[in-house]
């Protein structure tokens, strides 16, 4: 039978009441669930949004509970078969054999110990009419959102709310449901929606009133924002003024309320609630490799430097502790970056950065520093822009080296993965290309990079993921001994080709003054992994790795495979791999590689 909505709230307040008072628990012996017509869809609806099906893995509760629950249950069954489209449903609630619906709130019982849920759906409804007017132009409704398709209730909101954002886009904020005509045919089992809106009058943004900023100045707050009165109010430009200011790390939470009603002149003011984090950030990253060693990192960042967003950061990197095959690698940065700087969405910096590497091949010292610039045009695309001068000094096979150039580059992100750390969607690519001016005994040159990866969810709840990884760069107009060193490119190790070692594979260059083991111009690697959900805390993976390096007239490839175990933790998955060799001049054992995030 269907709830009596009266009934259904003293019930509530009786068991809230009662609930003040201490009443022993009962042994919920048994809650049953019989769904007509078999429909596994219907039947895992009702599980996931009943809560005395839930209970009944707390079978010790207080009849109170179990009364208040069934009674809730029939209000929230309801909604939930409606917004499935299911409108002549018929739900059965039964306590020790009586219906809870006909228990008096004041005759609630002192004991249950069976609970029966029985639910019939009854048809499934179609739209006979699904129309929404007026629409902006260029308003695109959801798919289903149409005749003959199934009347779902959570459509129609998806359907009033892709209209209204519509309205939104176009200037005009106040844009809502002026009527909503619902009728529902229980003998054809359709449902004939007929919504009319009001998009209201076109508006611009108005005053922005701030508060919550105890250290951050309210003008670098309205630069950041980019919300500039009299301009077109759009409801993206809300959402993006939001994001800007969290990605400055200055702010745990960023609110945005817009006035009940715009000014006569058509602007509409704006309110901004700001809660302010704490202003310094450490951070410490470890990874292990058994035959790469041991790989540190740490960072100490300051995000509200002057009082105008200001991020100075100090950061450190040491990589290959007790290697076997090269020395160990130190770097540090200190960089500076100013948000809104030129524009509200640009992100403007200077860094130094020293470095000393101690490679298998050869040992360098190298200094840089210069300016970047980073845009976000979107939650999902960015991009940046540079320059930077770079002095490198070093040894190798040939003698003493030393490698000076200018460069300018220019990188764009395109990133739509649902998790960065643990992706079962979607896709990431990333574009860099970097001219470089070279002195002296440096050349001129290009040099250009990608990375794309994909992913696939499949089977219920994505517990089976499919991951590919492709990466690869080249060098152009330069020479392998004419472009700067740590320019090359090598392969093997954690980021390219698991169970090779770390950059084990480059190319041999052979001169008037000798032969050279160095990186080359071009590169390759593909990454291939099945990822599977064990439980909700642990995953095992399967992988492949494949790479190339090479030169003009010169080419090696080499591979790897292995296996892994994932812990999910809170702030991403903890990975550990087991990968050995497949070919390659390398060779060797197996490799163990530790670390925080998935591979790629």
């Amino acid at each position: 039978m269907k709830p009596n909505p009266l009934r259904s709230v003293c019930a509530g307040l009786l068991a809230s009441v009662l609930g003040l008072v201490p009443a022993p628990a009962a042994p919920l012996d048994q809650v049953d669930l019989t769904v007509s017509g078999g429909a596994k869809a219907v039947r895992a609806l009702i599980e996931g949004n009943s809560l005395l099906w839930a209970r009944r893995r707390a079978p010790q509760s207080a009849a109170v509970d179990v009364f208040a629950d069934a009674q809730a249950d029939y209000a929230r069954l309801i909604a939930a078969l409606y917004d499935a489209g299911y409108y002549s449903a018929v739900i059965s609630i039964r306590l020790d054999g009586r219906e809870a619906a006909d228990i008096a709130p004041l005759d609630a019982p002192a004991e249950v110990r069976r609970a029966d849920l029985r639910i019939d759906p009854g048809p499934r409804f179609t739209f006979s009419q699904a129309s929404l007017a007026p629409l902006a132009p260029g308003t695109e409704l959801p798919e289903g959102f149409a005749s003959g398709k199934p009347a779902s209730s959570g459509m129609i909101r998806q359907a009033a709310e892709a209209a209204i954002i519509g309205w939104r886009e176009r200037g005009h904020a106040k844009a809502a449901i002026a009527s909503a005509d619902l009728t529902a045919n229980h003998n054809a089992a359709t449902l004939a929606a007929l919504v009319d809106l009001e998009p209201g009058p076109k508006l611009r943004f108005g005053d922005l009133t701030i508060s919550g900023n105890d250290r951050m100045r309210a003008n670098r707050i309205r630069k950041i924002a980019g919300l500039t009165p009299g301009t077109p109010f759009t409801g993206s430009a809300l959402e993006a003024a939001e994001s800007r200011l969290l990605r400055t790390g200055i702010f745990s939470a960023v609110t945005i309320e817009e006035a009940a009603s715009a000014t006569p002149e058509g602007l509409l003011p704006l309110s901004l609630s700001l809660q302010e984090t704490a202003p310094r950030r450490y951070s410490f990253g470890l990874e292990l490799s058994s035959r790469d060693g041991v790989n540190l990192n740490g960072e100490w960042l300051h995000r509200n430097l002057w009082g105008g967003g200001e991020r100075f950061s100090l950061g450190f990197a040491i990589s290959n502790l007790t290697p076997s095959l090269a020395g160990t690698d130190y770097s540090a940065r200190i960089g500076l970056e100013r948000p809104a700087s030129p524009f509200p969405g640009t992100t403007g910096g200077v860094f130094f950065d020293l470095e000393s590497l101690d490679e298998p091949d050869f040992t360098q010292q190298s200094g840089s520093f210069g300016l970047n610039f980073a845009h976000v045009f979107s939650p999902e695309l960015s991009a940046d822009l540079g320059l930077s001068f770079a002095y490198s000094s070093g040894t190798d096979a040939l003698g003493a080296y030393a490698h000076r150039s200018l460069s300018l580059p220019l990188g764009l992100t395109w990133d739509r993965r649902d998790q960065p750390n643990d992706a079962t969607r979607r896709f990431l690519i990333d574009l860099e290309a970097k001219p470089f001016l070279g002195f002296g005994a440096t050349e001129n040159g290009l040099r250009m990079t990608f990375d794309a990866r994909g992913y696939a969810g499949l089977g219920p709840e994505r517990r089976l993921v499919l991951a590919a990884r492709l990466q690869g760069g080249a060098i152009l107009g330069a020479s392998p001994l004419g472009a700067p060193r740590d320019e090359l490119f090598y392969s093997g190790g954690g980021g390219t080709v698991r169970g090779q070692p770390y950059q084990s594979l480059g190319i041999t260059q052979v001169t008037p003054g000798g032969t050279l083991e160095t990186g080359g111009t071009g590169f390759l690697a593909a990454s291939l992994e099945a990822r599977v959900r064990i439980s909700p805390s642990f995953g095992a993976i399967a992988f492949v790795d494949v790479g190339t390096v090479g030169a003009p007239g010169t080419r090696g490839s080499h591979a790897g495979a292995g296996i892994g175990l994932r812990y999910q933790t809170g702030f991403g998955p903890v990975r550990v791999d087991l990968a050995v060799p497949l070919g390659g001049a390398a060779g060797g054992g197996p490799l163990v590689y530790v670390g925080l995030g998935q591979a790629f």
